[in-house]
């Protein structure tokens, strides 16, 4: 799993569904396809990984080995604005016609909570299908660092830091990872 299972806080009610309501407007956009509205939500600093699964240490308990952390992706603000960019050329293969895509986030916990930025983990399924039989399913868990920033109305909201997703899947199945998870 993502590090070892921590604990999660107790939190406000009020902050809990704050924390909620922003992962689902974020989820929302992404199924929306509003991704330069989604790229509004990361912070100019984000780390966004995909990490390989490290479960994969489990195979060989007795010797303690475990393999290196190997990305399927390892982003910065800059490499994700070029993908949306890419994906609004209508020349990015994978995404023509464009993907339709379903994200659900469960499980949401608060982890850690200093100064300005929350940690929190949670469960996300993202269901992807294009053309007639290309139907797959990332489901995982990850760890996202929240940041609060002033909002333009005057009040607060979060900027995402750092994401950090893990599959469950050993092998990638998808022939690729054209859309955000």
């Amino acid at each position: 799993m993502l590090d070892e299972l921590t604990r999660p806080l107790r939190v406000s009610a009020d902050l809990q569904h704050e924390v909620e309501q922003f992962l689902y407007l974020e989820a929302a956009l992404l199924d929306e396809r509003r991704l330069r509205e989604w790229l509004d939500l990361l912070a100019d600093d984000i780390e966004y990984t995909l990490d390989t699964n490290s479960l994969a240490q489990f195979r060989d308990r007795r010797r303690g080995w475990a393999p290196p952390t190997t990305y399927i992706f390892h982003e910065d603000k800059y490499q994700l604005e070029r993908r949306v960019a890419r994906v609004e050329t209508g020349q990015a293969w994978a995404e023509e016609p464009a993907s339709r895509t379903r994200h659900f986030v469960t499980n949401v916990r608060v982890l850690a909570q200093a100064d300005d930025e929350l940690v929190v983990g949670c469960n996300y399924l993202v269901h992807r299908a294009s053309k007639a039989h290309d139907h797959h399913s990332f489901i995982g868990t990850r760890r996202d660092t929240l940041r609060r920033i002033a909002a333009p109305d005057g009040g607060e909201t979060f900027t995402i830091a750092r994401r950090r997703l893990e599959l469950d899947e050993f092998t990638l199945m998808s022939a690729n990872v054209s859309i955000i998870l």
